[in-house]
């Protein structure tokens, strides 16, 4: 199963439950049963200096995503750490879904794009 560490810095209700159980359904449609992923819900600052200091952009976002292993072949006996997950409860509000998942899918090593898009419209 994969462990996901949840961290609420935001400052608002979240339904951590259920964003463990999308992202955990979306790992496991996408062949990932193992692993360890971290999940922080953070307030609008955050995401917004996260965003400039990883992407060189200056703006609140909805979700961002931090991979490590992705798909990559690992030796025998280490465990997976797929990355972070970083949702900003202020700016997505009760949409919270789509982010998410957008943000997983982006651990795994998809991009924007037609092929990301598809595997979007499979898990809504």
């Amino acid at each position: 199963m994969v462990e996901v560490e949840v961290e609420n810095r935001s400052g608002a209700g979240v339904d951590e439950d259920g964003a463990v159980e999308l992202a955990r359904r979306v790992l496991e449609a996408e062949g990932v049963t193992d692993g360890e992923l971290g999940l922080a819900f953070v307030p609008p600052q955050e995401i917004r200096d996260l965003k400039r200091e990883h992407l060189g952009i200056d703006e609140e976002t909805d979700a961002l995503a931090f991979p490590i292993d992705a798909r990559a072949e690992l030796p025998d006996g280490l465990p997976r750490q797929l990355g972070d997950v970083v949702v900003c409860p202020q700016v997505v509000g009760e949409a919270w879904r789509a982010p998410l998942v957008h943000a997983v899918l982006h651990l795994l090593g998809y991009d924007h794009g037609d092929e990301m898009e598809a595997r979007e419209a499979v898990h809504r």
